[in-house]
């Protein structure tokens, strides 16, 4: 220690300081920005696009939504955040490295954000135990302000399940809402109030799709049932047992199903069972597809069937339940897919799943190129 302690106290401390005092800084000024998105604007894309090598190697993308005009993306990730991509400029002869960037990025919501859906003119979004709405057109002029967020009705207050999957119900104009309480709730979106509960499943929701002409909504849980409800009366008028039907069942994955989605008078749905299509009218089965691992998510796509799951490719299925191609992706696994039907000028399939990259498909053949957080 030098002969004068104070001198030395003074000059140890200073120097601390110069490297402490910026990083604080740093941390504060990245706080702010999480808290106040709203009044930085733009700037917020900056920040968090610096997110750090770990948390990037660490990101799922879980839901996706297209905004109502289809020239933007919604995309929601595993820290809660939202970001909003522009299709117009990522699809631009002129596109840049940037363009492929997001335009807005915000914090959402504490847990991860399991589902984003669009409506006429908001984005919804579902985190730990809440939903938010937001206003399209805000959000493509860089303002993150929750129109509001609501809260279904637990059993407990302190109860705070996630939210797994939400759709809105053109008959009634409703939002249906399922996830880890085991129930369906139904949200009148007119007057934002919660009015219903369906009470049937004995293990948490992953997903909900809804039949308008029928009147009908099915839900698939991890209880290894498919149920479709009445969405008139809220009773369970059918409950499909995927797992018990020899042809379906993969014991070594499981019985939950993860997906369902419905056209006319056909279903599909999969998870731990293989992905399978049903014919409503008789519920019974037609066609198993001989996919690998657990698929997440499906969809009807003209006279094919596209699926996502466990596995870096999308896969292209024909009805009578042949593997037609698989479509290599940047995702090692994938949670969600999405068509854009919003914009014949926008029309594009997106990918996401474990990782920072959302790929975008131009063409069904061919990843074009890949968004990032």
């Amino acid at each position: 220690m030098s002969q004068n302690p104070l001198r030395w106290a003074i000059r140890h401390i200073s120097s601390s300081l110069f490297y402490v005092f910026p990083l604080c800084i740093v941390r504060v000024y990245t706080s702010l920005i999480r808290l106040f998105p709203l009044h930085l604007g733009q700037f917020c894309v900056f920040v968090f696009s610096r997110m750090g090598p770990v948390e990037l190697l660490h990101m799922s993308v879980f839901s996706q939504s297209f905004s109502p005009c289809g020239r933007f993306l919604a995309a929601g990730n595993n820290y809660g955040e939202i970001a909003i991509f522009s299709l117009s400029a990522a699809l631009s002869p002129d596109a840049t490295n940037l363009s492929q960037k997001p335009v807005l990025l915000f914090t959402a919501h504490e847990g991860p954000i399991f589902s984003l859906l669009s409506t006429d003119c908001h984005l919804l979004s579902a985190g730990n135990g809440e939903i938010s709405a937001w206003s399209w057109t805000e959000l493509i002029k860089k303002n993150a302000k929750p129109l509001w967020t609501r809260r279904p009705n637990y059993k407990s207050s302190l109860e705070i399940p996630e939210i797994n999957s939400m759709i809105i119900n053109p008959r009634d104009n409703s939002l249906v809402v399922g996830g880890g309480d085991n129930n369906i709730h139904i949200m009148d979106l007119e007057h934002g109030a919660f009015k219903s509960v369906l009470h049937g499943h004995s293990d948490y929701i992953h997903c909900i799709t809804v039949r308008e002409r029928e009147g009908e909504i099915l839900s698939g849980g991890e209880d290894g049932a498919v149920r479709i409800w009445d969405s008139r009366t809220g009773q369970s008028v059918h409950c499909i047992e995927v797992y018990k039907y020899e042809d379906c069942a993969r014991p070594q994955y499981g019985k939950w199903i993860s997906c369902v989605t419905t056209d006319s008078d056909w279903m599909l749905c999969g998870g731990g069972p293989s992905l399978s299509l049903w014919h409503l009218r008789s519920l019974s089965p037609t066609s198993v597809f001989p996919l690998t691992g657990c698929q997440r998510q499906a969809a009807f796509y003209q006279d094919m069937i596209l699926a996502v799951g466990e596995g870096p490719f999308v896969s292209h299925c024909l009805l009578g339940g042949e593997v037609k191609a698989e479509i290599p992706c940047t995702p090692q696994s994938l949670n969600t897919l999405q068509l854009n039907t919003n914009s014949t000028e926008h029309r594009v399939l997106t990918v996401g799943g474990s990782s920072d990259h959302i790929d975008v498909f131009t063409n069904l053949s061919y990843r074009a190129f890949s968004l990032s957080f």
